[in-house]
């Protein structure tokens, strides 16, 4: 391992659902999957206080811990599931079968859990990297399908002072809503001592992907960019982010509930001067366009220059399409069901005096725009990526406020501090709710030094600037 303080492996099993609960079963994608087929997994980390020795742990918690994830897969059987990718022109889809199972590692560290969950500037980021649980191999059959698994988890303990639950999962299989139903609903069976009744009819995931329609025939264009782009589906899943975090520091900045309702308050003010018309303002809508503004303007070495002022900038992020009436699935869906939403501005737009407000119009007017039709402009929801990501300039986010991380609870409380480490590589940020409960949002990015210095500034300067 390339980092300075490597983790000890205390044991690594796997986990499957009880045997026999759970039949062979061929999950479809859907083209709402399509889109994140080329997306590296996700990673999450939930640090908890537990400040108990790594042998109470082992004897006492990780059976417990073992148990009750078991009985979670047998209603979340998908993530315990491979996906499948045959050769061309076949489509890729999701299979469990009886016995199928996922790595599950404990390990010991010896880091200062305190230091490791601040906000402060983290210098070495690949320290994360060693409470990520490793990403188990893609095999290749006989018929050259690719079979690549879906979810591993680790759970490193820090003697007399906490524990960290790591997850790393593929896209494909679930969305941020549907992976964070999983994790809360493991954590409601381990609190209840593996009572399955405590999760109520209500809370089952929903596997029936019978209710999504396809009248545009996006599954169809989706297949095809999917083996355009299927050739060079060649990086490995496992491989670290060391080159890419080399360099990098990585912060969690927060703005408070107060400095968020002046924040929403003066671009409401500002929109209805300066734009007239309806305006959508909501927190995840200003949070993202004060940190996307604000990263711009810490690329600039020389705000003065015009060079490339017409440039247009874009912001990506995802919007939840559950409950929106031309799909109408339930809360519970377990799989994606996002929209890829994309907001161009040039970039004197955002530079400029209004930048903020500029940008939180165009997200605010992108989210509105959802009301009106979720698939306006969907048939290019994988093509557009292709065509900005190569341009480089654009910043995407991860997570919102809505998905409601820090009400994880396994019994120890609520976290104290989450981590999205895969965003530190991809120069996104990662967006949730405070961890104190009250009504603010924690922003977590990676920048290289100097900018990191430039955007603090800039970032503390506009919350001091609403007072």
């Amino acid at each position: 391992m390339a980092h300075s303080h490597p983790v000890k492996v205390i044991d690594h099993f796997r986990v499957s659902p009880p045997l026999g609960s759970v039949p062979t079963t061929s999950l479809p994608l859907t083209f709402f999957d399509y889109p994140w087929l080329l997306c590296r997994p996700m990673e999450r980390l939930f640090f908890y206080e537990f400040p108990y020795p790594t042998l109470y742990l082992t004897n006492n918690i990780l059976p417990i811990l073992k148990n009750s994830l078991s009985l979670t897969l047998q209603h979340f059987f998908p993530l315990a599931s491979n996906l499948m990718c045959p050769p061309s022109p076949q489509k890729p889809y999701i299979l469990y079968k009886d016995g199928d199972s996922i790595p599950f590692t404990v390990v010991e560290s010896m880091l200062d859990f305190d230091q490791l969950i601040g906000d402060h500037a983290r210098v070495d980021l690949r320290e994360l990297q060693c409470f990520v649980p490793k990403w188990p191999p893609t095999r290749v059959t006989s018929d050259d399908t690719r079979v690549v698994p879906l979810l591993a988890l680790q759970v490193a303990v820090f003697p007399n002072s906490g524990i960290c639950i790591g997850a790393k999962f593929c896209h494909v299989v679930a969305d941020g809503m549907a992976f964070s139903h999983f994790m809360k609903s493991w954590a409601s069976i381990f609190r209840s001592r593996e009572d399955i009744a405590c999760l109520e009819k209500s809370m089952l995931p929903s596997h029936d992907r019978s209710g999504i329609k396809d009248p545009l025939g996006l599954e169809s264009i989706f297949t095809k960019d999917w083996w355009n782009w299927a050739s060079s589906w060649d990086y490995d899943l496992g491989s670290t982010y060391d080159d890419q975090l080399r360099d990098k520091v990585g912060v969690t900045f927060t703005i408070g509930q107060t400095h968020m309702e002046r924040l929403k308050d003066l671009v409401s003010i500002k929109c209805m001067e300066n734009y007239p018309g309806q305006v959508h303002v909501s927190t995840f809508v200003v949070a993202c366009a004060f940190t996307w503004v604000n990263m711009i303007k810490s690329q600039e070495k020389d705000a003065s220059d015009l060079l490339d002022n017409d440039k247009v900038y874009y912001f990506v992020f995802p919007a939840d399409c559950r409950h929106r009436p031309e799909v109408k699935l339930p809360a519970t869906y377990f799989g994606n069901c996002l929209a890829v939403c994309y907001v161009p501005a040039k970039k004197s737009e955002l530079l400029g005096e209004n930048g903020v407000i500029m940008a939180a119009r165009e997200i605010g007017k992108k989210v509105k725009e959802l009301e009106s039709g979720v698939f306006v402009g969907a048939e290019k929801w994988i093509s557009k990526w292709k065509e900005v990501s190569e341009q480089g300039r654009l910043v995407t986010v991860a997570g919102s406020p809505k998905l409601r991380a820090y009400d994880t609870d396994f019994g120890w409380g609520r976290p104290k501090k989450t981590e999205v480490p895969h965003i530190y590589a991809s120069g996104s940020f990662h967006l949730c709710e405070c961890r104190d409960g009250g009504g603010g949002v924690e922003i977590g990015l990676a920048l290289p030094q100097d900018q990191m210095d430039v955007f603090s500034g800039i970032f503390e300067q506009g919350k001091q600037n609403l007072i």
